[in-house]
């Protein structure tokens, strides 16, 4: 019997991530790139002015790892939250489907004036979020180990 993977065979701790500025956030984008959630996980708290998401996350940063050693791939489950955040709107998405099943293919970001901007959450099927934000800052934090990726496969990106 195959058992889930752990932090300790990695020799790797969960990530714990903030991004501040662009360039932070490309990171996250990267490491959250071909992530799977649920459309019921998306959560918008106007009164904290934040807006969450609990995702299933490829682990890109074990890849070279498991391809040396001839193991399976990885996923995690991941809280990604971003603060400061004045608005949502989104494009695409039927919330009331809470069948849907989306995938993250890319974060960005749009400055603004005074530090402000835009957070966009593009998803597979040209649904997206746009998040207007006061200031940003978000933060990527691992909250379950490591478990062996059902499709056993790696996510592939055939160019166009």
């Amino acid at each position: 019997m195959r058992q889930d993977a752990t932090f300790e065979d990695g020799a790797e701790k969960p990530l714990r991530l903030i991004a501040q500025d662009k360039e932070d956030l490309q990171v996250l984008s990267a490491l959250l790139q071909d992530s799977v959630l649920p459309i019921t996980e998306l959560k918008w708290e106007g009164g904290r002015r934040r807006f969450s998401l609990l995702l299933n996350r490829f682990r890109w940063e074990d890849v070279p790892a498991a391809e040396r050693r001839g193991r399976s791939f990885e996923r995690v489950q991941a809280l990604l939250t971003i603060d400061h955040v004045l608005r949502v709107k989104s494009q695409g998405l039927v919330r009331d489907d809470h069948d849907t099943v989306l995938s993250l293919l890319a974060i960005t970001h749009e400055p603004g004036e005074d530090g402000a901007g835009r957070v966009i959450l593009t998803f597979a099927g040209d649904g997206a979020l746009r998040l207007e934000t006061e200031a940003l800052e978000a933060a990527l934090t691992d909250v379950t180990r490591p478990y062996l990726a059902p499709s056993k496969a790696k996510p592939e990106h055939p160019a166009d």
